[in-house]
């Protein structure tokens, strides 16, 4: 196969009783190392001879964070700016699916087996995954060196996805960009973004969590890390720290808290690495710029699973069975009114106690009160949204909780670590609509129930209260408990 830089060699592998190709670890960037580290994205060096493609690259993650719901694997070596190419007809022109991992922006791997894009090739769907720098190197504020290189990491490796995508049976002008948690935050970062509109069709953010970092926390925060290390905060003073160094730096210039004190300030001040705007490459907060009409040509499909992080207020359930929800939610919801309307609104989370309730908070809070509101920023744009909430619960965690719903998407429920998350018998039924959904998305443009704009509200809800084989719930009352949020 001939990339733009050169020629590749993947393999064919055999799913699904189909055959489909694999071309792993092609690097779109050269390694961001040496001069290159907190470097924009350079185009890599051509090769003429035939480049191994059988195994994946090299990943922006350095080690095994331990814990993580997904399966992600951390791979040594430099050249971490690489794509992953799935596709059942190298000679065809297929609808392409571009998935960008989560992980808070600080962690996550393309390389996880989660999203090897078998069941959308089955379905005819060719799938990439791409990589991005994290964290500081990604995301921190530099002096002197170009800011949001994690984003120009996204927009090199979908400007490779259009030059190079038909040589492996895709069409550049239907890309669809996909992503999770933090990678469904750089789908909505994406789709706001005026210059990245020429690089995809579509977008698909699945529990999207934004950060638009202020660029005046972001310096602060760069300054604070510099200070750690004690060198300046410029590009050649914190190449001479080591890249584990910078790491654990990093985590104690975000926060010097731990548990409930950590997730104060989560809530207070944001994600402490992530996309800044910086007034240039990001003009404006995400939402301001939707509203503004950037990407409302674009159709968008998003949603939330219903109680994101309750596993983490779980954890700390003695400590809270005791005080009042509306005492814990004080800080965060001043306004009395506010804070009445959102209690009563979530009475079936204050039957299960305070830790259900603030649980709930911080999922609403990072990710569920974000589907109306960027459903109703694009509400005047000329192409349609569409929510969904995935409900199902997991016999494992008690809750419909993050990460659950990726290996329904994926139709990917016999791979390894599912069942640590979904339990031993999680419903093929479920994953064969949510997949479903997907491709139809990806192949038209329309998932396959009414569109926000035609019907305010609607949603589609995957994994409720429907017996299974029942007609799919569909409601217009899915995120009325995030409204006083708004």
């Amino acid at each position: 196969m001939h990339t733009a830089a050169g020629p590749v060699r993947g393999f064919w592998r055999e799913e699904f009783g189909r055959p489909s190709a694999a071309f792993l670890g092609i690097p779109f960037a050269q390694p961001p190392v040496d001069d290159l580290r907190f470097a924009a994205p350079v185009a890599p060096e051509p090769w003429s001879e035939i480049r191994d493609a059988t195994r994946y690259g090299a990943t922006a993650l350095r080690h095994d964070p331990g814990g993580t719901l997904i399966p992600e694997p951390a791979i040594a070596g430099d050249s971490t700016l690489n794509v992953n190419v799935f596709t059942p007809d190298p000679a065809g022109s297929l609808p392409v699916l571009v998935w960008i991992h989560g992980g808070g922006y600080t962690e996550g791997s393309p390389s996880s087996p989660w999203y090897d894009g078998r069941a959308f090739n089955r379905d005819g769907v060719v799938t990439v995954s791409l990589s991005y720098r994290l964290g500081f190197d990604g995301f921190g504020w530099i002096d002197g060196a170009p800011h949001n290189r994690g984003v120009r990491d996204w927009l090199a490796g979908l400007a490779w996805v259009r030059q190079n995508i038909a040589a492996f049976g895709g069409d550049p002008e239907r890309v669809t960009i996909a992503g999770q948690s933090a990678g469904g935050g750089a789908v909505l970062t994406l789709l706001g973004m005026p210059g990245a509109q020429y690089l995809f069709r579509s977008a698909f953010a699945v529990s999207a969590a934004l950060a638009d970092v202020p660029a005046d926390a972001a310096r602060a925060r760069g300054e604070r890390l510099a200070a750690l290390a004690g060198v300046s905060a410029d590009a050649a003073s914190l190449r001479c720290v080591p890249e584990d160094h910078l790491h654990e730096l990093q985590r104690r210039a975000q926060s010097a808290k731990r548990g409930i004190g950590a997730l104060t300030d989560l809530l207070e001040h944001g994600l402490p690495w992530g996309p800044m705007v910086d007034g240039e490459l990001l003009r404006m907060p995400t939402l301001d710029s939707l509203r503004e009409g950037v990407g409302s040509d674009k159709p968008l499909l998003l949603g939330a699973a219903d109680d994101e992080f309750t596993m983490i207020a779980e954890t700390e359930q003695a400590k809270l069975r005791l005080i009042p929800p509306a005492v814990l939610l004080r800080p965060f919801l001043r306004d009395r009114d506010v804070r009445r309307a959102y209690l009563d609104a979530n009475a079936e989370q204050r039957a299960k106690g305070t830790a259900a309730v603030i649980g709930r908070y911080v999922s609403d809070h990072i990710f569920r009160a974000l589907v109306p509101a960027a459903a109703e920023a694009r509400s005047r744009g000329a192409a349609d949204t569409w929510a969904y909430r995935f409900s199902w619960v997991s016999p494992v965690k008690g809750w419909a909780c993050h990460c659950l719903d990726v290996p329904f998407w994926f139709d990917a429920l016999d791979l390894e670590r599912v069942r640590g998350l979904a339990g031993d018998a999680p419903p093929p039924s479920l994953a064969d609509d949510m997949h479903a959904a997907a491709v139809r998305f990806v192949t038209e443009s329309d998932p396959g129930w009414p569109a926000w704009r035609t019907q305010p509200g609607t949603t589609r809800v995957f994994g409720g209260r429907s017996a299974p084989g029942a007609d799919p719930e569909i409601t217009e009352t899915a995120y009325d408990s995030v409204l006083a949020l708004l």
